[in-house]
Formats: C-alpha cells, structure tokens, sequence
C-alpha cells in the first residue's frame, strides 16, 4: 500500500498509487506521490513517466476521513494550547498542490492510466498530465460541492469547455472517458484490461524520442501555457480554507459522512 514505482521498459518509469480501498489519498499520500513523480522526471534515463493506480478506480480525492478525525479531536479537547483543528486540512491543500505541480513539472511527459472513477484531486492529477488514457469504465468528476471543499476547476478547465466545466463543478456531475475522448482531451479510450497496454504503448512512442530534446519539448509547451496552473490552483485553495474556517464545510462534510456511512451499511 503506498506509492511505488517501476520500469518496465527502457526509458520509463511507472508511479503507481495503491491506498484501499478508493485511493483516497491520506496527506502523506500526496506528498509521496509528489516525491516519486519528481524522482522519476529527475532520472536522466527516463523519457516518459505512466500514473497509474490499483484498485476500484484511479482517484477519489483527500481523505476527508482523515480531516474530519482532526476536527473531532479538536473538539472533543478543546484546551489543547495552539491546536487549530486545521493541520490536516493545511496539510491536504499543500499535499494536493505538491502533487499536482509535480506532475505539470515532471521533467519528461506524463501519460495518466485512468480507471474506474477519477474525482476530486484525481481531476488535479489527469488535468496537469501531458496525455490521459482511459478505461471505458472511467469517469471523471469534482464532488467538491458535495464534500464541503473547493478546488481543481483550473484543472478540469484543461480537460473540457469553459462552460461545461461550471455546469460539473456546480452540479458535482461527472462525465464519461468517451465524453472526454469527445472533446480532444483523453488520447484513448480502451476496455479496462488493456489500460496498462494502451498506456505503456503510447509511453513506448514518446521514450522512443530523444531524451534530450523530449525534456525541451516539455519545457517549452509548458511554457507556452496560458495560464499558470500552479499559481490558479493556490487561488482556488484560499477559498476552500475560507469555507473551513467559516464552518460551513464542516456542515456539507458532517452531511457527506453520514450519508456515506448509511451507504455502507
């Protein structure tokens, strides 16, 4: 359980996620994730990283589980001297921001293996790679209305128009690989069991380029980037503390729990 990586072909590397049983990333997840996405761009033999994930689907976010626990904390001991009661909460927005930029920054391209659902940080993740590969099963959403947070709309505005982006971010509905092949943003859709294949296809044709030069071409098209991701993102992240610190995401999030817990039962 953790985050690993692997090379399974000269010339790239493989960050797998793995933290059952949704990959709902913990904060030290992020960071993790952050580091070996960094490392492998930073390998001198690496020419193209693959992000893919195990289980049930690709992403499903910030474990709220683990904010909502510090919350609680706090007030259930009050008297504790210095506690906010948003450490975990400071740690997930840094996390998330380390991990997107990381993988917008990575020095080689980026080629994200998505399956399954892919929500909330995953849109931050698949929004900054260079190419998205999906399963036919994958769908790609930001439920952040719905968990009390905010956040990511820079990175689902990469993936479909301006006013589709509102019209998902406002209804926390999620759209379809095939609705996103549609719009030119996933390079290909494939059944589940060939993802891994799809993926290390496509990593294949780019590691084929010359190591030197593919490290340019990133470069430059990050360079020629309209708007600054990491810089965008900072901006929406105020907000989602503002609504912290105001209380009303821990009155969407004590809902969102709830809801969920009656699920599982």
């Amino acid at each position: 359980m953790g985050v690993s990586t692997s090379s399974p072909e000269k010339g790239i590397s493989v960050v797998t996620v793995d933290f059952p049983p949704v990959n709902a990333l913990p904060v030290r997840g992020w960071f993790e994730l952050a580091d070996a996405v960094r490392a492998a761009g930073r390998d001198a033999e690496v020419r193209c990283v693959v992000l893919s994930a195990e289980g049930r689907g690709f992403n499903a976010g910030v474990d709220i589980k683990e904010i909502q626990q510090e919350q609680r904390q706090q007030r259930d001991r009050p008297d504790q001297r210095g506690a906010t009661g948003h450490g975990a909460l400071i740690g997930a927005n840094r996390g998330c921001a380390e991990a997107f930029a990381a993988v917008y920054e990575c020095e080689v391209p980026v080629v994200a293996a998505v399956r399954g659902f892919c929500l909330g940080g995953g849109i931050g993740l698949v929004g900054n790679a260079d190419v998205i590969v999906a399963s036919d099963d994958a769908t790609f959403g930001l439920p952040e209305l719905d968990r009390g947070a905010l956040g990511a709309a820079t990175h689902l505005a990469r993936l479909v128009p301006q006013h589709l982006m509102r019209a998902l971010y406002y209804t926390s509905r999620t759209a379809t690989a095939a609705e996103l092949h549609a719009h030119g943003s996933v390079w290909r859709v494939v059944p589940r069991a060939d993802l891994p294949d799809a993926a290390l296809e496509l990593a294949r044709e780019i590691a084929a380029k010359d190591g030197q030069l593919i490290r340019l071409a990133k470069a430059a098209i990050n360079g020629i980037d309209p708007v600054d991701v990491r810089r965008s993102y900072r901006f929406e992240q105020g907000f989602t503390f503002e609504a912290n610190v105001s209380g009303v995401a821990d009155r969407v999030r004590d809902t969102f729990g709830k809801s969920r817990e009656g699920e599982d039962r």
